[in-house]
C-alpha cells in the first residue's frame, strides 16, 4: 500500500496550484501562516531563564491546527513545504512540534517557483528542517518582542498612545528626520556655467560647455565674474583642439531581488513597497490561466540573491535568439554578484517560465498584476542579453584661455535596451550641463563659428527627500534590515503609526515622528544607531550559519537595553505634558502649554481635562494644501489635498470659483456587493475617526477600525482592520463571520 503523505504550505492559494502536480496519495493543506507564536497578553520571554520563549497556539489558528492534526493522523509522512526563508523554516518547525508525526518521517521541501518541474524536483530530494534557520528567526522574534513590549509602553506613557519602536523602523524614521533637518539647514550657494552654441563646416549646430580657464577647473561664482569672462572672449576664435572618438558599452542590470523590485515598481508605477509585495505574492502563489490551470508565474519574491538557474538561462537564450536574433545573446550566460550576506540557495525574482509572455497571460491578470509581471519578465530577459553599444565623441575646443568641451553619443546596437530600460531616481539624472547631444564631424584645428554665449545661473541643491525607493536602497546599502522586511517597515511608519507622511513620492517626517525620534535618541543610542543595527543583522546571519548562539546575541543586546530603559523611564521628558508657553489660560488662569496631535501643534490648558481651552498656533489655523498629479475635471486647474473639518479631501485649487471636490481614498475598494466606491477616512462631528464608503449616501458601509490593504489569509477578504488596545496592536478580518485575528508587532524589525 502506498504511503499517505500530508503536505503543509502557508497559503491556501498555493494548495490548488501544488495539488495538481501530485497524485492522490498526497493531501495538500494550508497552515495560514504561523500556528504558534508568543502570547499576546504577556511578554512571553523570560530573560532570567536564557530568554526562553513561551509559545502558544494562536486562538485564531486553533481550528486550522485541529484540521491539520486530523489530516496528520491519516498520514505516514509529513512534508513541510512552507516558504524558503527563515520565517518559513520557523513555521515548519512549529508545525512539526504540534503535529503527531514521527520525527523521522518529517521532511522539509522548498521550491523557488511553483511549477511542475520545481515541485516534483523538491519531492524527489526532500531534506530536514534547518534548526540554525529556526534559531535565527527565533532570535529576531525575541529581540522584537523585547523591544516592542518594553519600549512601546514607555512611548505610550511619555509621548502618545498607540506608538511603537523597533530595531529597524526607528532607524528608518531617524534617517528621514535627519535628512529633513539637513534640508532645512541647507544654505544654497550660487554658481554659474557658460555654454557656447557653435557651428562647424558640417551641421548640426552644437553646444560646448566651459570646463577650464587658464588650465584650472572653471569656477564662476557670480554673474559679474561670468560677464567679465564673456567680455574677454569677444573676437576670440573657437578652435577644435582635439577630437576623441570611442565606444561605450552599457551593461544590463541584474534580475530583480526583493529590494530592487520594490524600488523599480515604486519609480515606474508608483507602487508602495507593501503593494508590490502583495501583488508579487499573488503572482508567486498561482494565477488561474484557463487551460493551464492555477500556475505560479514568478519565483519566490523574498530574496537577496541574483543567482539564476541554468534551465531558466537556457529558456531565456532560446527566446531571445528566436525573437530578436543571435546577435542579442552573449556567448556565455551573464553572471551577477550578490551582496555578501545574500542567501545563494535562493534565486533572483524572475518569471517561472519564459513561455508565459506578458501579452499571452494579461487577460488572466488584474491591472496591477499585469504591470508587475511585465516588469519582472522584461527585467529578467534583459539581464540575459548583450550590452547596448554607443558611439561616443568628445571634442575639446580652445578659445583664448578657456577650454570648452562638447560630448555626444549615438546608439549603435540596442542590446538589452530592446527589451527593458531601468528607471532612475529624479535626483540621479545627469546634470543639464553634462548632457550629451549630437556633435557633427569635426577636424582638429578647425575654426568654429560662435553663434551664442549662454550664461546660466545655478544654486547648489539640498539633499533630496527620501522616496520609498531611495530609502529602501539606502537601508540595503547600509546593511539595515532584510529585503523581506522593508514593505512591513514602510507600511508601519507611514500608514500605521503616522511617523512619516508621503507627499507625492517624497517621505516627510511628521511632528510625531520627529518627537519620537528626539525622545529615543539620547536614551537608546544603539537602537537608533545605523552601524549597530547593521551589526545586529550580521549577527542574525551568523546564527543561521551556525557561527553564533542565538541566546548570546539576545543577551548581549538586552544587557544594555535594560539599563537604557530604566534611565529613560526616570529621566525622559514627558512630551504629553507639553512645553510651557508662559501664558495664562483665559478661562481658568492655569498655565498654557504647547501640545501637538497628528494634525499639528496647538496651544492647550495644562489643567486638561478639567479645562478644555485650546487654540491653534499662529500660521497653523489651516493645514497647508498638498499638491496632487490630478487636474480638475470641471475647469482643468490642479487638484490639491485639503484638511477639512471632517477629514482630508481633494478639491480644485480654483476654489471658491470652482467647487469641485472628491474624497481621498485609502486605495481599498468598498466590500459591499455591487458597490464601486472606495474606502475613505472621515472624522465625526466629535472628532472621532471612522472609515466609510466614498459613494455615501448611496452606500452607507462604515467600519470603525482602520482598514489595512492586506487580504485576510484565512477567508480571502480584501482587507483586514487594525486596532491598538492595551499596549498591543491587533489585526482582524473585516468580515464579522471570519474569526481571523493576529497580533501586529508593535516593534517591526
Amino acid at each position: 500500500m502506498a504511503k499517505r503523505s500530508l503536505v503543509v504550505v502557508e497559503s491556501p492559494t498555493k494548495v490548488k496550484t501544488i495539488q495538481k502536480y501530485l497524485d492522490s496519495s498526497f493531501v495538500v493543506k494550508a497552515s495560514m501562516g504561523h500556528v504558534r507564536d508568543l502570547p499576546k497578553s504577556q511578554l512571553g520571554v523570560d530573560p532570567k531563564k536564557g530568554f526562553k520563549p513561551k509559545y502558544v497556539v494562536s486562538p485564531s489558528k486553533k481550528k486550522v491546527l485541529d484540521e491539520l492534526k486530523k489530516a496528520a493522523l491519516k498520514a505516514d509522512v509529513l512534508y513541510v513545504a512552507t516558504d524558503p526563508d527563515r520565517e518559513g523554516e520557523a513555521i515548519g518547525w512549529h508545525l512539526a512540534q504540534e503535529l503527531d508525526v514521527d520525527k523521522k518521517n518529517v521532511y522539509r521541501i522548498t521550491f523557488n517557483e511553483i511549477t511542475e518541474r520545481a515541485v516534483r524536483g523538491a519531492f524527489a530530494k526532500p531534506g530536514k528542517i534547518d534548526l540554525k534557520k529556526v534559531d535565527a528567526q527565533q532570535a529576531r522574534r525575541v529581540l522584537d518582542r523585547l523591544v516592542g513590549y518594553k519600549l512601546s509602553p514607555l512611548l505610550w506613557d511619555k509621548v502618545q498612545r498607540g506608538l511603537s519602536a523597533g530595531r529597524v523602523q526607528s532607524v528608518a524614521v531617524r534617517l528621514i528626520v535627519d535628512r529633513e533637518r539637513a534640508i532645512l539647514a541647507f544654505v544654497p550657494v550660487e554658481y554659474w556655467s557658460l555654454h557656447a552654441r557653435l557651428a562647424a563646416k558640417l551641421p548640426p549646430e552644437f553646444v560646448a560647455t566651459l570646463k577650464e580657464v587658464g588650465g584650472e577647473k572653471a569656477s564662476l561664482s557670480d554673474e559679474s565674474a561670468t560677464r567679465a569672462l564673456m567680455a574677454s572672449l569677444e573676437g576670440v576664435p573657437f578652435v577644435v583642439k582635439s577630437v576623441t572618438r570611442g565606444e561605450r558599452r552599457r551593461n544590463p542590470v541584474p534580475p530583480f531581488i526583493t529590494s530592487t523590485l520594490q524600488q523599480e515598481a515604486g519609480r515606474k508605477h508608483g507602487f508602495s513597497a507593501r503593494k508590490t509585495m502583495s501583488v508579487a505574492q499573488q503572482l508567486y502563489e498561482g494565477i488561474d490561466l484557463g487551460p493551464d490551470g492555477a500556475t505560479g508565474l514568478i519565483t519566490y519574491m523574498r530574496t537577496d540573491s541574483v543567482r539564476v538557474a541554468r534551465e531558466a538561462q537556457e529558456e531565456a537564450r532560446g527566446w531571445i535568439t528566436a525573437r530578436l536574433g543571435r546577435e542579442y545573446v552573449p556567448d556565455t550566460p551573464p553572471t551577477y554578484r550578490s551582496r555578501g550576506s545574500a542567501q545563494e540557495a535562493h534565486e533572483a525574482v524572475r518569471p517561472s517560465e519564459v513561455r508565459f509572455e506578458p501579452r499571452s497571460v494579461e487577460r488572466f491578470l488584474t491591472r496591477d498584476q499585469q504591470v508587475l509581471y511585465r516588469l519582472i519578465w522584461e527585467r529578467f530577459m534583459a539581464s540575459q542579453m548583450m550590452p547596448a553599444v554607443y558611439d561616443t565623441v568628445s571634442a575639446d575646443i580652445s578659445a583664448g584661455r578657456c577650454l570648452f568641451r562638447a560630448q555626444g553619443a549615438t546608439l549603435r546596437f540596442k542590446g538589452f535596451t530592446a527589451v527593458y530600460e531601468e528607471s532612475r531616481e529624479d535626483d540621479a539624472r545627469p546634470a543639464e550641463d553634462d548632457a550629451e547631444s549630437a556633435v557633427p564631424q569635426l577636424e582638429e584645428g578647425e575654426v568654429l563659428r560662435l553663434l551664442l554665449l549662454d550664461p546660466r545661473q545655478h544654486f547648489t541643491q539640498p539633499p533630496p527627500r527620501f522616496t520609498e525607493a531611495s530609502l529602501i536602497k539606502t537601508l540595503e546599502e547600509l546593511g539595515i534590515g532584510r529585503p523581506s522586511t522593508y514593505a512591513s517597515i514602510l507600511g508601519t511608519i507611514i500608514n500605521d503609526r503616522g511617523y512619516v507622511r508621503r507627499e507625492r513620492k517624497a517621505l516627510i517626517p511628521t511632528e510625531l515622528g520627529i518627537e519620537v525620534t528626539d525622545f529615543l535618541k539620547p536614551f537608546f543610542p544603539e537602537i537608533l544607531d545605523v552601524e549597530f543595527t547593521a551589526q545586529m543583522e550580521d549577527s542574525l546571519d551568523k546564527i543561521e550559519e551556525g557561527d553564533r548562539k542565538w541566546v548570546d546575541t539576545v543577551a548581549e543586546f538586552y544587557r544594555q537595553f535594560e539599563k537604557d530603559l530604566k534611565k529613560a523611564a526616570k529621566e525622559g521628558r514627558n512630551v504629553k505634558v507639553g512645553a510651557p508657553t508662559g501664558e495664562k489660560c483665559p478661562d481658568c488662569g492655569e498655565g498654557l502649554v504647547e501640545r501637538w496631535s497628528r494634525y499639528g501643534k496647538f496651544i492647550a490648558c495644562s489643567a486638561y481635562p478639567d479645562c478644555k481651552y485650546k487654540r491653534n498656533l499662529p500660521g497653523n489655523e489651516r493645514a497647508e494644501d498638498q499638491p496632487t498629479d490630478e487636474l480638475c475635471p470641471t475647469c482643468g486647474r490642479p487638484m490639491v489635498i485639503k484638511d477639512g473639518k471632517f477629514g482630508k479631501f481633494i478639491a480644485c485649487s480654483g476654489y471658491p470659483e470652482c467647487k469641485t471636490t472628491k474624497p481621498v481614498t485609502l486605495g481599498i475598494g468598498c466590500p459591499e456587493p455591487g458597490c464601486t466606491g472606495q474606502l475613505v477616512e472621515r472624522r465625526s462631528r466629535r472628532g472621532r475617526t471612522f472609515f466609510g464608503c466614498s459613494a455615501y449616501p448611496n452606500c452607507k458601509f462604515v467600519v470603525g477600525q482602520r482598514p489595512i490593504p492586506e487580504p485576510c489569509p484565512k477567508c480571502g477578504a480584501p482587507f483586514t482592520t487594525e486596532r491598538a488596545t492595551r499596549g498591543r496592536v491587533v489585526r482582524r478580518c473585516a468580515r464579522k463571520e471570519c474569526d481571523f485575528e493576529r497580533e501586529a508587532e508593535t516593534s517591526v524589525a
